[in-house]
């Protein structure tokens, strides 16, 4: 089973972070001297140490840094430093030991059981106290700083996030009554014919509002899914036309990817609506491919002189558009071209598994 750091509780964290300094800081010191540090000075500079790194991190930095008080922070910062080399060179040495170093390792001599530093190290030591200080400043800044930003990056990503949501919530309830509406008149003009296909055209629609209802409120449909979408909606298309023979459709390549729903289905509907003469006659051709994880969609159609200046509007072609830059930014391709009897878009798209 694997462990997922970002669902340990940062306290452990930090106690593990911990626990993994102390064990090098005593392995050097053993490995230099063969023995463990047995007095309380050293233990206390340890523990000293930890609290000036959560003094920073969790009390300054917080309060006055991100709070945009850089100058109040820094001096801050420096009268605790300086505050702290005093505390080593006049509190720390005098506190008793419990078992001296010998004085062959130069560190210190014992007298009356106090440890008493040699006066010609006493400059070199607070200089060294000083650097470690500010080194432990330095670290527990630059930390809380990383974590800032990635907090603050996260909560970023997810308003981007929750902003492309409504996006796509936005541009799929336009479509949606867009959709309603031309199809609803398709099945009005066979009606109005008293069509005997009038109660097809019902069933068919009843399975696209089925799916448009249940299945677009996902992230994913799978491709087959929206292919039969398409089919149906084709269908439907083909019922109100005098003459369908002028529709050809054809679908080639595996089909176990997933897609985002209604995606493809603005560019077919475009093809419907401006794809049929003034005399009934439809040239509409429209092709899908899969290769590999490549889908390339083609969908040409006649256009009518008459709505030859509204091909390239409306709010279905621009919706489609939105939703590619949104869902693909990058992993998408769309050409779209006008001749003076023929509309062409032709779309790549890589699909997900």
């Amino acid at each position: 089973m694997k462990i997922n750091i970002k669902n340990i509780p940062p306290v452990i964290l930090h106690i593990l972070c911990w626990f993994i300094v102390i064990l090098i800081i005593l392995s050097t010191f053993y490995n230099k001297f063969n023995y463990f540090p047995q007095d309380g000075f050293f233990y206390y500079r340890l523990f000293l140490n930890i609290a000036i790194f959560y003094l920073n991190y969790s009390v300054l930095v917080p309060m006055l840094l991100l709070n945009k008080k850089t100058g109040i922070y820094a001096l801050v910062s420096l009268a605790f430093i300086a505050f702290f080399i005093f505390v080593y060179q006049n509190v720390l040495p005098t506190i008793p030991i419990m078992s001296g170093f010998d004085n062959q390792h130069g560190l210190m001599n014992l007298e009356n059981g106090r440890n008493v530093i040699k006066l010609k190290k006493l400059f070199l030591l607070g200089f060294i106290q000083g650097i470690i200080i500010f080194l432990l400043f330095a670290i527990s800044l630059s930390i809380k700083l990383a974590i800032e930003l990635q907090k603050n990056e996260k909560i970023k990503n997810l308003i981007k996030t929750q902003k492309i949501n409504a996006e796509l919530s936005f541009l799929k309830t336009q479509l949606n009554p867009h959709f309603l509406f031309n199809t609803l008149n398709s099945i009005y003009s066979l009606a109005n014919k008293k069509s005997d296909d009038t109660t097809e055209a019902i069933i068919t629609l009843s399975e696209l509002m089925r799916y448009m209802i249940y299945e677009t409120n996902k992230e994913f449909v799978s491709l087959q899914n929206e292919i039969d979408y398409i089919k149906n909606f084709i269908s439907l298309q083909n019922l109100r036309l005098k003459d369908s023979s002028g529709v050809r459709f054809n679908v080639r390549g595996k089909l176990d990817y997933n897609i985002e729903p209604l995606l493809l289905i603005s560019f077919i509907e475009n093809a419907f609506k401006y794809g049929t003469d003034y005399t009934g006659k439809t040239n509409i051709t429209i092709e899908i491919k899969v290769e590999d994880d490549i889908l390339n969609l083609n969908v040409s159609n006649y256009i009518s002189l008459k709505e030859k200046n509204n091909l390239d509007s409306g709010v279905g072609i621009e919706n489609i558009k939105n939703r590619l830059n949104i869902l693909y930014p990058n992993s998408h391709t769309l050409n779209i071209e006008g001749s003076d009897k023929l509309f062409k878009v032709e779309l790549l798209l890589k699909l997900k598994k």
